[in-house]
């Protein structure tokens, strides 16, 4: 059989060059094998021509082994590739491929020679990505597990533009042999295992099938909680319950997504062409993690963070380009405008209302459309912060989605439930210009057809995008930890709301954000950001500033914050050469040399993308910032006065550090080493001034002063000011902030988020910095005080001055009447 089906597929090379276009997904560990010294065989599930010559085209692009040649195992000459599946004759019965007999002769193999290393790659050939409709005549036609010859004719025909490849982690043969045995059982669970994985390959890569719109809709009307929620709605405004109805289905016509796969191809061609012209490239990272889940046959929740409208369209397209369905997105309803909202409905996008207060059917409508999407196995994608961050760092999470995913789950879900957090930066934010003016005060336009032909004309070079896959998260095990009888709130019927729901939730929520952070990328854009903003003229010598990057570099790596951080493959010189050509900074020369500066415009848009990663280095600025103001240190009082901060920064920047003593001696030795500091006994001390290491050390320093004066600016009211309501306090706060910057120049996005001191405020309340009396006014603890006392030890002077000099005049922190 398998020497006709080779024939075939060299008779089929030149037709296919024409018919035949594959998007490929490689295993890194693959392409390792290439050259590998033992031979490496396939297995695919049916043995077509079709598949095989799709298959040996695909390998030779790959420089992999031919799948058609024969490969000599001691006295065997076995075919390399091997078939699950034989296709569905003209007439007649199927008859069984060989691939038993050669599983069984590769496993007799390795016992007959021990220094044999043999690795079966499965290869999942998929012609189109369509998920089909159910019972619609092209299921019937085109997704046939084993299609005769003619009808596979028909399915390369008509999608055999859009097939994909997908190379899965090799098996070692070797391994089997030596766990299990050579027998003919082994090779018959070899082969189970085999179809199992090519089936959840298949599911992943289109998704589940798509329901009759009427049907589904019909469906969720006559579901039990939606049907009582129009029974209430009849009720409460007086109609009859046909109206009631109406009024549900047209919620359903205005949420519901109308997933369309030719939609999705459109787009996928649109954005890889975009891409290419906004991007120099797009860097991802952990993606294996997606598939490793889709095998298992998890529920995928994906929760990114939100920097700009691209997010919607970039982890869809990073998604699908790993072969995996695009998931259906919760999108705000103030992107449904025409013509974008229906080609987003038919992307995949389903719309929510900012709010559900007061709508009990909008509420029961929508709940109930989202537990019929967990249902039926569709991946989800929506956004925990709610917005997108005018500021740069990761917003307080927003709670509903994911409440509401955790009653899905408790309504009953057989699938596991997994949460995929994701880093998403860039190099630039097209919407970046226009949030310092909403912070400042701008009404936020509304998103319309002609903003975004204004936007596409602006469209240039944007440097990389990054998506970085952070650690899953898995929502049953979690809950088996956390509440191991939580099965039991399960209803079916009515959307469970258990009293352990709104802590676990929000637990959930912080892990998010966590790891969301700790997948951050840094780049030349967000890392010349982080020194050039601390200089006073947001100027520095070129040999300087390369300096810097260099010490940033080498700190990370010697002390890196997290594994899942992305770091630049650049050396210094690449990156600010790299900055250069995207326009972020200015060079200039004078009669000493060159200078890198950014101009005034520039250093407000900056610190948006110091901010990304200001979390990343907050812990070593504030160490320096200690050794620099209270001279020698040991490591333990570093720690313990660092532990001070850290539940503000845990909820401010979503830090999180498993191993913090062991992050601050690595961080203490490296800065040593590189002539930063001394050591004496077990105390570090800042070296001189003149010192060739200082000036990094304090440019590094410098980089706390922003989060110091928000938390000196905090305490200060809170020390100096009569006792105040929380509402009160956050105003005096931004007002405070306000006079700072007309006094100091201090220009940060930061500094105008008027809801940044309101998480403030709950993070001391949660530390035990603050306490409320019983007129609900705000008051510093024991611990607060020396919180306080020490921040203002490590806050430069004329700052410190002025933060305290205003704080002591209650009527200077009074709101305009004007």
């Amino acid at each position: 059989m398998f020497s006709r089906l080779t024939l075939f597929a060299n008779l089929l090379r030149w037709p296919f060059r024409l018919l035949v276009k594959s998007k490929i997904v490689q295993e890194p560990s693959v392409k390792a094998l290439a050259d590998a010294p033992q031979p490496i065989f396939y297995i695919t599930r049916l043995a077509a021509s079709s598949d095989l010559a799709a298959l040996r085209h695909v390998c030779i692009q790959q420089g992999l082994p031919d799948p058609t040649g024969w490969v000599q195992i001691g006295h065997e000459r076995l075919p390399r590739t091997l078939f699950l599946d034989s296709p569905q004759p003209m007439w007649g019965q199927r008859r069984a491929t060989e691939a038993l007999k050669q599983g069984q002769l590769l496993l007799k193999a390795h016992t007959e020679q021990p220094d044999l290393a043999l690795h079966l790659i499965p290869v999942s050939i998929c012609w189109g990505r369509a998920p089909g409709k159910e019972a619609s005549v092209k299921s019937i036609l085109g997704e046939l597990k084993a299609p005769n010859w003619l009808k596979k004719c028909f399915i390369v025909l008509i999608s055999g533009r859009h097939t994909l490849v997908q190379f899965s982690r090799p098996v070692s043969i070797r391994t089997i042999s030596e766990q299990l045995d050579s027998s003919e059982a082994t090779a018959h669970k070899l082969l189970r295992v085999a179809r199992v994985h090519f089936h959840r390959q298949q599911l992943a890569a289109t998704g589940p099938r798509q329901p009759d719109r009427d049907a589904l809709f019909n469906g969720l009307l006559a579901s039990e909680a939606v049907r009582r929620a129009i029974e209430d709605e009849a009720a409460s405004k007086q109609i009859s319950v046909t109206e009631a109805r109406q009024q549900a289905l047209e919620l359903l016509h205005e949420i519901a997504a109308d997933y369309q796969e030719s939609a999705v191809r459109v787009g996928d061609r649109f954005l890889s062409w975009l891409w290419q012209k906004l991007y120099t490239g797009i860097e991802v990272k952990n993606a294996q993690v997606l598939r490793d889940l889709a095998q298992k046959g998890h529920e995928i929740v994906y929760l990114p963070c939100h920097r700009s409208h691209m997010d919607y369209l970039l982890l869809s397209y990073i998604i699908y380009q790993q072969g995996l369905a695009a998931p259906h997105i919760a999108a705000g309803i103030n992107l449904n405008f025409w013509p974008i909202g229906g080609f987003f409905r038919r992307g995949g996008a389903f719309f929510i209302r900012r709010s559900f207060s007061g709508n009990k059917l909008y509420s029961a409508v929508f709940r109930e459309y989202l537990s019929q999407l967990f249902r039926k196995g569709y991946a989800v994608k929506y956004y925990s912060e709610g917005g997108r961050s005018r500021t740069g760092r990761l917003l307080p999470p927003k709670t509903g989605m994911l409440a509401m995913t955790l009653q899905a789950m408790l309504r009953g879900i057989d699938r596991p439930v997994t949460i995929v957090p994701v880093y998403l930066g860039y190099e630039h934010v097209m919407e970046v210009s226009t949030y310092l003016r909403e912070l400042k005060g701008s009404a936020k336009k509304k998103e319309s057809a002609l903003g975004i032909l204004k936007a596409i004309r602006k469209l240039r070079n944007y440097g990389f995008g990054y998506v970085n896959f952070g650690e899953p998260l898995s929502i049953n095990q979690y809950l088996q930890q956390q509440q191991p009888q939580w099965r039991q709130a399960i209803d079916p019927v009515e959307p469970q709301r258990p009293t352990w729901l709104t802590p676990v939730v929000a637990d959930i929520a912080q892990q998010v954000m966590v790891r969301i952070n700790q997948s951050a990328a840094i780049n030349s854009v967000n890392l010349i950001a982080m020194c050039l903003l601390a200089t006073p003229q947001h100027t520095m010598a070129k040999p300087a500033l390369l300096a810097q990057l260099r010490f940033y570099l080498a700190l990370h790596q010697a002390a890196p914050y997290h594994q899942g951080v992305s770091t630049p493959a650049q050396d210094a010189e690449q990156l600010l050469l790299h900055a250069l050509s995207l326009q972020k900074v200015q060079m200039r020369s004078d009669e000493f040399g060159e200078l890198i500066s950014l101009s005034d415009e520039n250093a407000v848009l900056f610190s948006y993308y110091r901010n990304n990663i200001s979390h990343l280095f907050i812990i070593p600025a504030l160490l320096a910032t200690m050794l620099r103001q209270q001279g020698q240190l040991s490591s333990q009082q570093l720690q313990q006065q660092l532990g001070l901060l850290l539940p503000l920064l845990a909820q401010e920047l979503f830090v999180a550090v498993t191993d913090m003593a062991g992050y601050v001696d690595a961080m203490l030795q490296h800065l040593v080493a590189q002539g930063a500091l001394t050591q004496t006994a077990e105390h570090y001390q800042v070296v001189d001034s003149h010192a060739a290491g200082y000036a990094p050390l304090k440019l590094l320093s410098l980089t706390a002063s922003d989060t110091l004066q928000r938390y000196a600016m905090l305490f200060n009211l809170l020390a100096l000011q009569k006792p105040a309501p929380k509402a009160e306090l956050e105003q005096q706060c931004h007002l405070l902030a306000q006079r700072l910057l007309q006094l100091h120049g201090i220009d940060s996005p930061e500094y105008h988020d008027k809801h940044l001191f309101g998480t403030l405020l709950n993070a001391t309340k949660d530390a035990g910095y603050v306490s409320i009396d019983d007129d609900e006014c705000l008051h510093l603890t024991s611990h607060g005080h020396a919180c306080c006392h020490l921040i203002n030890q490590w806050l430069d002077g004329d700052i410190l001055q002025s933060i305290l000099q205003i704080s002591r005049d209650p009527d200077t922190l009074k709101p305009s009447t004007t």
